[in-house]
């Protein structure tokens, strides 16, 4: 939100309420759907504008009487902004986790979150209201998440004219007096919210080049929704283990029954033995040590991913050569020697030459390295710690060197950002 509260009006004028939501859809045609999907409930308990978890906007008519029409264009894209980034259930979250159930809290979070929007809602066809919250009047970095600015702001002298701020239970979870509810008239339910997103995100999507960068990822959030990455770590390991073909031999054991269709011979059977994983550090110059421990911590969830069989897990180090093959006995008693250039090729070439062969090859990577040509003849998992485009190295006789993407036969897992596979 964004001006300040006025004394209450008359009646409600929609005609330029709604000529406002034209001009803000016009402006940002890709927040259409979004804004068409609130429904309006006039209100003169509301100090200004203010949106529900169920997608109510509550309007205040003296508020409308007061504000330009391309200015309150704006705040129609600032509220339904506050809906589609889920700022009700971050604030939900937020307030759990942090403690934070003060009324000042909610103020705080409010105020958080409209730093996280604004900072690329306004211009290009959209007018900034005047007293707009930014992050830099609070001395605040812009393009940061609300869960980061709130532990930045506090009610001071910064923020005392935003005291009157208030977007309602849509921006921080709490609900307002005013609300509806779940039972009130005319709100969304939660498949008709989820499919509203899912709209907007596909009009992002197919028209990258129009939309602001913090809406990109917005989409590409929504369309590949975070999962906790130790989880799918886990998963990815544990479906390559288990997958057609892995651990299988013949064994004579246990004859096959088929043995009794051939007198005189014995056949082997099929049996599933427990699986071998290697697990591939990279040790080169662009792994931090944090990175390091949090491979080694990995190794060690790896092994209770097979069933606790120490001695079905080595570790093997690698920068650009390849270090020798360990069995694991302890996580923390496992040398990683390196700190050179990186060549995961010869580490995956070592691994795939031990003995007793692998299974399943594990490489835990910051992905500043070449790939095997080939596809390996067991299964892979690469475990990729996160690097801001802007770190990406270059080469001093070569600039527009880039590291190559994992390969497509490979199961990738982004470490420590929660992104989710590939």
């Amino acid at each position: 939100m964004s001006a300040h509260p006025s004394e209450e009006g008359g009646r409600l004028d929609r005609d330029k309420l709604f000529a406002a939501r034209l001009h803000a859809a016009r402006a940002r045609p890709y927040l259409a759907t979004a804004l068409f999907a609130l429904h309006t409930v006039e209100s003169k308990r509301v100090p200004t504008m203010a949106v529900d978890r169920h997608w109510r906007c509550y309007v205040s008519p003296a508020f409308v009487d007061r504000m330009p029409v391309e200015e309150l264009a704006g705040v129609w894209v600032h509220e339904v902004s506050h809906l589609l980034r889920d700022h009700h259930g971050r604030g939900d979250r937020l307030a759990r986790e942090r403690g934070l159930t003060g009324v000042g809290d909610r103020l705080r979070m409010n105020i958080a979150a409209d730093c996280e929007i604004n900072d690329d809602v306004y211009g290009d066809g959209l007018v900034q209201p005047e007293g707009a919250v930014r992050p830099w009047r609070l001395k605040l970095p812009e393009g940061q998440l609300m869960e980061e600015y709130v532990g930045g702001i506090s009610l001071g002298a910064l923020t005392l004219d935003l005291s009157w701020l208030d977007c309602g239970s849509g921006a921080d979870g709490l609900e307002r007096a005013w609300d509806l509810g779940p039972d009130g008239a005319d709100g969304l339910s939660e498949q008709e919210r989820d499919a509203v997103r899912f709209r907007v995100a596909q009009g992002i999507k197919a028209r990258p080049g129009s939309t602001p960068q913090g809406w990109q990822r917005w989409a590409e959030e929504a369309f590949h929704p975070s999962q906790p990455w130790r989880d799918l770590l886990g998963a990815a390991l544990r479906s390559a283990v288990s997958g057609s073909g892995s651990g299988d031999d013949y064994s004579y054991g246990r004859p096959s029954r088929r043995s009794a269709g051939v007198p005189g011979a014995v056949l082997p059977s099929l049996r599933r033995r427990p699986p071998r994983v290697c697990v591939i550090i990279d040790t080169s110059g662009s792994v931090s040590d944090g990175e390091l421990g949090s491979a080694l911590l990995e190794v060690a969830a790896i092994s209770r991913a097979v069933g606790g069989r120490r001695d079905l897990v080595h570790v093997l180090s690698c920068d650009a050569a390849a270090g020798v093959v360990r069995p694991l006995c302890r996580a923390e008693g496992i040398p990683l020697v390196g700190g050179g250039g990186t060549d995961l090729r010869t580490g995956f070439e070592k691994a795939l030459r031990s003995r007793p062969r692998p299974d399943v090859v594990v490489a835990l990577t910051d992905g500043q390295t070449p790939w095997p040509a080939a596809q390996p003849s067991c299964r892979t998992v690469i475990g990729l710690f996160p690097r801001p485009v802007r770190s990406r190295p270059r080469r001093e006789n070569n600039p527009e060197y880039e590291p190559d993407s994992p390969p497509a036969w490979a199961r990738v897992v982004e470490i420590g950002s929660a992104s989710g596979t590939r």
